[in-house]
């Protein structure tokens, strides 16, 4: 059965707000093995201009992916997560994520079409301080592959 296609242009609530650690920073750095300076040693990114280390730029992926539970669980949507795969993924920053960071994350429904059988649902997800700051856009694709 097809996605309801009246969810294009829904948006969620936010999620709460996300405390970003250092050591949270660290352990992914060193899960994705990226040795730079910037993520670990606070002295050497603050010598590079940044108020404290940064996350690398696919850290945001897991409090998105956190955020887009809201849609995929929605069970009016009708999204069988069984069949979901990763279509795409991208980020679009305004400025690098801080240790120290409150971030929620409030996730837009873009579009939903059928391709070949298969269902897209194409999410937005604008994360902001909890202050109002925006500090990145993730796009994210989900493809629900047909049955059979």
């Amino acid at each position: 059965m097809p996605l309801d296609t009246s969810y294009v242009g829904r948006v969620y609530p936010p999620t709460e707000p996300y405390e970003v650690g250092r050591e949270k920073i660290r352990e992914f750095a060193a899960a994705v093995g990226d040795t730079h300076p910037v993520f670990v040693d606070p002295q050497a990114a603050r010598a590079l201009g940044h108020l404290d280390v940064i996350a690398p730029p696919t850290f945001i992926f897991t409090l998105a992916q956190r955020a887009t539970d809201q849609v995929v669980h929605d069970p009016e949507l009708g999204l069988d997560y069984s069949r979901v795969v990763h279509g795409d993924q991208r980020f679009v920053y305004s400025r690098p994520i801080y240790a120290g960071d409150r971030l929620t994350v409030v996730v837009h429904v873009d579009n939903i079409k059928t391709l070949a059988g298969n269902d897209v649902v194409d999410l937005r997800g604008e994360v902001d301080t909890d202050t109002g700051e925006h500090v990145v856009t993730v796009y994210l694709t989900l493809v629900s592959r047909a049955a059979g």
